[in-house]
């Protein structure tokens, strides 16, 4: 078999030119094309990752931001309630403090007013009975009640422990004419009954007592003789005073009982 190269180069020649025409008019044109979309793509592609990486960095900040409301508004929420928690314990407080103070005033101005009136009872009591003790010894003994109040502190006078009467002679030996011994009785006394307590002083102090005699209501029937602050009395008031105390010891006993 005869090769006709002639024939083979023609081919070949049209081969080459068919490639280069197809290179030349549509390879090159689909790898352009193909350049081009991939260009695009790629483009696409990045604009895509910088908005999602946009996007995520919006929900980044979005985030902080939140959670800084929530740390704010936990903040916020937590300052309020101490605050409220604060206001209620100073108002328990200060309700519990006026309570007491309304208490305690209550409580002093019914103190107050129960000694008044115990006083008051006391000392009507003490003139309900140095009437009657003046009215029963007028009528009984014919004896008037200042007399017997006298003799009373005499016989005292004279049974004094030695304490009381060295304490009352020093007191008197402090004494002057600016200061005298005081000698006070509910009631005026009689001329003879003053010689008669001026007399047992004198005679009980072994000197002549310079005394000044006052009358003094509030003794209720008693006499008390004073030198300097040391005190000798006798009086109905001080034998009340001391049932008084008797009925308060017997009554605080039947209480506890």
């Amino acid at each position: 078999m005869l090769i006709d190269w002639f024939t083979v180069g023609a081919q070949l020649l049209n081969f080459i030119i068919l490639v280069w025409l197809m290179k030349r008019f549509l390879y090159q044109p689909v790898l352009n094309a193909i350049a081009a979309r991939e260009q695009k793509i790629a483009a696409q592609l990045a604009d895509a990752a910088a908005t999602k990486a946009e996007a995520h960095k919006q929900q980044h900040v979005f985030e902080q931001k939140n959670q800084a409301f929530d740390e704010q508004r936990a903040e916020l929420l937590r300052q309020a309630t101490d605050a409220a928690t604060a206001e209620g314990k100073r108002l328990r407080l200060e309700a519990r403090q006026a309570a007491d103070t309304a208490s305690a005033a209550r409580a002093k101005a019914l103190l107050t007013d129960t000694q008044q009136l115990h006083a008051e009872i006391v000392r009507h009591t003490q003139q309900q009975v140095f009437d009657i003790s003046r009215r029963v010894l007028r009528d009984l003994a014919d004896v008037s009640l200042e007399q017997q109040a006298c003799t009373v502190f005499i016989q005292r006078l004279r049974a004094a422990d030695a304490t009381t009467l060295a304490a009352l002679n020093t007191a008197l030996k402090a004494t002057d004419e600016s200061a005298t011994a005081l000698l006070r009785s509910a009631f005026d006394l009689p001329v003879a009954q003053q010689v008669a307590i001026q007399s047992a002083l004198d005679d009980t102090f072994g000197q002549a007592i310079a005394l000044t005699f006052e009358t003094a209501p509030e003794l209720v029937g008693g006499i008390e003789f004073s030198a300097q602050g040391q005190k000798l009395a006798w009086s109905i008031a001080g034998y009340l005073s001391e049932l008084s105390s008797a009925l308060d010891e017997s009554s605080t006993a039947t209480g506890a009982a």
